[in-house]
């Protein structure tokens, strides 16, 4: 399909974005884990590790989710802070493809630290007013492995645009955490930044379809790529331009574009 101009490009990507911004997509994509909650520390936390599971099978995804906040009670929040040895014992033998017990075990730690201290995860990655997020991210990296007792195993589950890493699954977690979405499937709980300043998921299948559509030049899918993609789609609509994640994973996964 060739669309010659912006305006029938815009007009097709905004029907697309309708057709899968819609409550029936949240059943198969990893975001039902997140909507199995109502608490904002449980949908941060649950998101949180759904997102960075989230590469693979998406149907063994959600399974390994809802296997992890089971082992939790189905009650993240509240297992993070108040977990004892015994409650740990349970999670010995948990993996989702690399990411293993350790990895786990380290990730918890880490819950438990930062939720002592601050009610919501939104500070572990914007602090204040004017944050981009390309500095979050670089932020959350640093602050996440700061702990003394940080394995060095765990650290190629967490990207950062530093290392020039696409960072897809926690640019999906921020739109999850950030967008407010009409339809319900993003939450939009946190308020420091803004839809606008969100940058948008992209991996092989996205690059594919936004590459067809001339929305992305660059030949490596990297940081600089999620960035030329995200200013492209700005110029679609720079209150919300992340909204067409919904349209470029709906056509390259979807519907194998």
């Amino acid at each position: 399909m060739e669309l010659s101009d912006k305006a029938s490009l815009k007009k097709f990507l905004d029907k697309k974005v309708d057709e899968y911004d819609q409550p029936f997509f949240i059943k198969s994509d990893p975001v039902c884990i997140p909507h199995m909650f109502s608490s904002k520390q449980d949908i941060e936390i649950s998101g949180f590790f759904a997102a960075i599971f989230s590469w693979g099978n998406r149907t063994t995804i959600i399974n390994k989710s809802k296997e992890l906040m089971q082992l939790m009670d189905n009650s993240p929040h509240q297992f993070c802070l108040n977990h004892d040895s015994k409650d740990l014992k349970r999670l010995i033998g948990f993996k989702h493809r690399t990411f293993n017990t350790t990895d786990l075990l380290y990730f918890i730690e880490f819950l438990k630290y930062h939720y002592s201290k601050i009610e919501s995860l939104e500070s572990a990655f914007f602090n204040k007013q004017g944050n981009s997020v390309e500095n979050g991210l670089n932020y959350f990296y640093n602050y996440f492995f700061s702990l003394e007792d940080s394995p060095a195993r765990t650290v190629k589950h967490i990207a950062s645009p530093k290392k020039n890493s696409t960072c897809k699954r926690l640019n999906m977690f921020l739109r999850w955490m950030v967008r407010r979405d009409r339809n319900g499937v993003d939450f939009g709980i946190w308020k420091t930044i803004s839809p606008a300043q969100l940058i948008c998921p992209i991996d092989v299948h996205v690059a594919r379809v936004a590459r067809h559509f001339k929305l992305l030049d660059r030949k490596a899918t990297d940081w600089q790529a999620a960035l030329e993609l995200t200013e492209n789609l700005r110029s679609l609509d720079k209150k919300d331009p992340v909204k067409y994640d919904f349209a470029l994973f709906g056509l390259g996964v979807m519907e194998k574009f």
